[in-house]
């Protein structure tokens, strides 16, 4: 069989980063893209350079092409290792009894697979063979279910492939409180599954990502803390073979009308200098429902009124809620009431 320069295929010399490989494939990709050429040598020519990033772009794979040292004369008779030479594959014929099917857009090559076909195949055997290459093992594999198994080695390749999502879930106390489930809805960016995120398709528009809107519900832990992470299993990210990653909420209490801590809340209730210097009652709305609260004469501002039962849930029962004073002045006073307070500044030096 022939050898395969894919660095010549890519245009790109041997010592060629990553990002410098990366491009090339870029700018080739959309000049023999299906979708953009339509003529048979395109198609030919983008399995080519797909085979060749296929290797190049990958570490372990250009790494074992690379140690073929003195086989890299261009076009010479690539010899695959004894054993071998009658090794049937068969590509893009789907799965079949005669040997390895490596999917994709028309297979890879015969060199491809000389070199590759352990990393690609696998499976469970309808007929076996017992023949081996380059010291990788064959014997006893299934050639039957072709499909099943190019699509469990490649499960294996993204193995490392992260499909967790972690979002913070923003709560009130009265959504601690009623114990009912909290809706959160958030916009998941994936990569596009139609070209693998190679931007090279009308499906993504271009940029290898598409964006799904998603709204999920969860119950609260009944006595949910701060910075409390909840898992939803099976709302991450889903991949082309099935796999579905889990949704991690970070709790993070946030309320306009109340602080928290624990299961204990502090309200503030507003009252004017005179309520505060003779005392009064005030009609205040709790989570419990309203509730009218006795102030004592001579109260200052910043002192709170501890009403037990009144917080968020605790145990069987619930916490407290603080009703902290604060003192405010009015400023609509009349000229007669701040006469009024002249004259008991007077009385009180």
């Amino acid at each position: 069989m022939k050898y395969k320069d894919y660095y010549e295929t890519l245009g790109v010399k041997r010592e060629a980063t990553e990002a410098e490989i990366k491009s090339a494939y870029r700018k080739l990709a959309r000049k023999y893209h299906p979708d953009v050429n339509k003529t048979k040598e395109a198609e030919e020519k983008f399995k080519e350079i797909n085979e060749a990033y296929e290797v190049l772009g990958d570490k372990a794979k250009r790494q074992r092409y690379d140690s073929l040292g003195a086989n890299w004369q261009g076009g010479a008779d690539y010899t695959p290792p004894p054993g071998f030479e009658n090794f049937s594959f068969n590509f893009g014929q789907g799965g079949n009894a005669q040997g390895f099917d490596f999917g994709g857009a028309g297979g890879f090559s015969d060199f491809f697979a000389s070199l590759f076909g352990d990393m690609m195949s696998g499976g469970t055997a309808s007929r076996t063979t017992s023949q081996s290459f380059g010291g990788f093992d064959f014997g006893g594999m299934n050639m039957g279910n072709m499909n099943s198994g190019r699509t469990s080695a490649r499960k294996q390749a993204q193995a490392g492939e992260n499909l967790d999502i972690t979002k913070t879930l923003n709560i009130t106390a009265k959504e601690i409180f009623d114990k009912k489930p909290v809706s959160i809805s958030y916009t998941e960016m994936d990569k596009c599954h139609n070209c693998n995120g190679n931007g090279y398709c009308s499906h993504c528009g271009g940029t290898g990502f598409v964006s799904t809107p998603k709204t999920v519900k969860v119950k609260l832990p009944s006595e949910v803390k701060e910075g409390q992470k909840i898992r939803l299993k099976g709302e991450g990210k889903n991949n082309s073979y099935g796999q579905k990653g889990d949704l991690y909420l970070i709790i993070h209490i946030k309320d306009p009308e109340y602080e928290i801590d624990g299961s204990t809340l502090t309200k503030e209730v507003e009252i004017t200098p005179p309520e505060a210097v003779l005392g009064c009652s005030k009609d205040i709305q709790t989570l419990h429902g309203k509730i009218n609260i006795k102030i004592p004469a001579g109260v200052s501002s910043g002192q709170a009124l501890r009403l037990k039962g009144l917080g968020l849930p605790e145990g069987k029962g619930y916490g407290i809620l603080n009703a902290k004073i604060k003192i405010v002045i009015p400023n609509n006073y009349s000229k007669e009431i701040k006469d009024l307070y002249k004259k008991i500044g007077e009385l009180s030096q």
